[in-house]
């Protein structure tokens, strides 16, 4: 899909609420520059139907960043035409405040139309963050060979799957999404944290890992001050090794045979 000159048009979606978007955007920015033929455009939203009609790869980390219906049509013809789009986190994300007295703080509304379907879920729910294990599903898959199970502490996310989709790592839960209305559990089943779904000619690769948060991005919640910084599964090495090698797929639709 690349120009005749070989230049990849890549279009960085992030932004929303409650996460560190400086620091995930620049760390995606500079593993970016490590690849001298792609040419980035940065929005904070998905009010950029131009650039995304005309781009080759897509990445997107968000919370609570709900595209309208025109803009969820034109990611669904993203990838139906041949589009690679590296979807992390909250990307699948829709949330609303609960009713006054209501048990539950947070609804995940379906409020996206057909996109869940294409990127192969909707968020739910998660439990409070704390440390869990990451187990590989499909160890011959190049995005995780080589990569033994491993630890973060994030934002496990309960997500309403649309299948099929591919999963190649996955976590497990039994228990409540403290604060949420859905995403509770009793069933002792795989939840996927890294997932591939084909829709059409192209690809979403969803990796639910991600999560940071500075000191003062909560503060819609009432908290002026956090007092740390929060940067999960950005600081765990298998972590790196897999954003790395979903990068260059995003970028090339290949894995480089070092990082297999």
């Amino acid at each position: 899909m690349s120009g005749p000159s070989g230049r990849i048009d890549a279009v960085l979606v992030c932004g929303g609420q409650w996460h560190d978007f400086d620091y995930a955007r620049l760390q995606l920015l500079s593993a970016l520059a490590d690849y001298e033929h792609v040419r980035t455009r940065v929005f904070e939203n998905y009010d950029c139907l131009e650039a995304i009609d005309s781009a080759d790869m897509l990445i997107t980390y968000t919370c609570n960043v709900v595209p309208d219906p025109g803009q969820q049509q034109a990611l669904i013809d993203f990838v139906g035409r041949g589009g690679r789009w590296l979807a992390l986190h909250g990307t699948n994300s829709a949330i609303e405040p609960t009713a006054p007295g209501s048990p539950s703080k947070y609804v995940t509304p379906r409020s996206m139309g057909e996109l869940p379907a294409v990127i192969g879920s909707q968020f739910l729910g998660h439990p409070p963050i704390a440390p869990y294990l990451v187990e590989i599903a499909d160890p011959d898959h190049p995005f995780v060979a080589d990569v033994e199970p491993f630890e973060v502490t994030d934002e496990l996310y309960i997500s309403e799957l649309h299948p099929p989709i591919q999963v190649l790592a996955h976590t497990r839960f039994v228990g409540a999404s403290t604060g949420f209305e859905e995403g509770h559990t009793s069933v002792d089943e795989p939840r996927p944290v890294l997932y591939l779904k084909d829709h059409g000619d192209g690809t979403v690769c969803y990796f639910t890992l991600g999560h940071c948060r500075g000191r003062f991005d909560v503060q819609d919640l009432g908290i002026d001050d956090l007092g740390k910084v929060d940067r999960g599964s950005w600081v765990v090495p298998q972590f790196d090794t897999i954003l790395a090698r979903c990068l260059e797929w995003a970028i090339t639709g290949l894995i480089s045979p070092e990082l297999a």
